[in-house]
């Protein structure tokens, strides 16, 4: 098993940002000795949720600092990002980094960003379908061409050239339906975060493993599941900060994303399956979803962190791990002390599943 660090760099009332850089980069670039094996910056804009506008750029930094440690942007927003720009960058980070790199692409959900960048939010899975084929096949030929809907470039050469295939180290986030089949047709590995029970999401993890062995004729590799995490020696102590942090980063998703909004259903079919969950969403008991969305990501002390991985395995087979360590404003010294433990009685267990 891979074990990697989602990074978040999410803003805190009452901390300049400069602070909140200086401690999020000191924990990226120390997870390096501390034995994680990625480093997984996401993309947001604009809000408080997360401060990173171009985690290539970031990852470039972290790769002067590091020397091992794998390096995904998780996620390339694709509707965000000119396709051949999304090529540049993940070349020219490749080469930085001597190979160091993994592709993560995403189609973003968040319709307050789409606004800001000036893109529709309905056209995101179009955009993401014409744009993924550009960047998957610039990545292998160095080339980039469109003629689409929306994608117009005329072939052009990148440089550098790709120094070596980008095959087997592509990932797409999959939290819909569309989105699991898509990655699996396009040969791309497949990354869910834990917002739902995983003997539910287990049906998308296989649906993903038939589709890519029926159009790659080989094995998917194995899809990175990431979580919030926070361990603590004290099993009680560890569900109330779960109760604190991971409820109130959850209060902080359905702000950004607007989940109990008409957004999705009037997104003219790009979030058809967003559009029936935020209608649940708005019908069920916000508690309820409260508790079952700490049940799906990781909290208590090492012994049930361990064993709920366990059990993860057992539904869905094989996975990598991504951790976010910090959020919702979590004190730094909860952080380091839930990594530590983390690193010394968890890590060794599951390293070598």
């Amino acid at each position: 098993m891979q074990i990697g660090i989602q990074l978040l760099f999410q803003g805190r009332p009452g901390t300049d940002d400069s602070e909140i850089y200086r401690r999020e980069l000191d924990i990226a670039i120390e997870g390096e000795a501390m034995g994680f094996d990625m480093l997984m910056p996401v993309e947001h804009h604009f809000f408080d949720y997360a401060m990173v506008p171009d985690n290539a750029q970031l990852l470039s930094y972290i790769a002067g600092k590091t020397k091992r440690i794998k390096l995904m942007p998780a996620a390339f927003i694709l509707p965000w990002n000119d396709p051949l720009r999304v090529v540049e960058k993940a070349i020219m980070l490749d080469y930085v980094s001597d190979g160091r790199v993994i592709i993560g692409m995403g189609r973003g959900l968040a319709k307050r960003e789409f606004d800001a960048l000036r893109v529709p939010f309905s056209e995101s899975r179009q955009r993401f379908d014409e744009a993924a084929e550009i960047v998957l096949n610039g990545l292998e030929t160095g080339f980039v061409e469109a003629d689409t809907h929306f994608y117009k470039q005329p072939r052009i050469e990148v440089r550098p050239r790709p120094s070596r295939s980008f095959k087997g180290r592509v990932y797409m986030v999959g939290m819909s339906p569309q989105s699991v089949e898509a990655a699996g047709a396009l040969g791309l590995g497949c990354m869910k975060f834990s917002n739902a029970p995983w003997a539910v999401a287990a049906a998308d993890v296989q649906r993903h493993r038939d589709i890519y062995r029926a159009a790659n004729d080989a094995a998917a590799p194995p899809p990175i599941t990431s979580d919030l995490m926070f361990v603590d020696k004290d099993l009680k102590r560890a569900e109330d900060m779960a109760r604190t942090y991971m409820a109130g980063y959850y209060v902080q998703v359905l702000e950004h994303y607007e989940l109990l909004s008409e957004n999705f259903a009037q997104s003219g079919g790009a979030y058809a399956s967003y559009a029936e969950m935020a209608r649940t969403l708005r019908e069920t008991d916000q508690q309820a979803v409260i508790d079952a969305y700490l049940e799906a990501n990781l909290w208590g002390d090492p012994a049930r962190i361990i064993d709920k991985l366990r059990e993860r395995r057992e539904l869905i087979g094989d996975f990598d791990l991504a951790v976010s360590l910090g959020y919702a404003g979590m004190p730094y010294d909860d952080v380091y002390a839930s990594r530590k433990l983390f690193v010394d009685k968890v890590m060794p267990e599951i390293k070598g599943w």
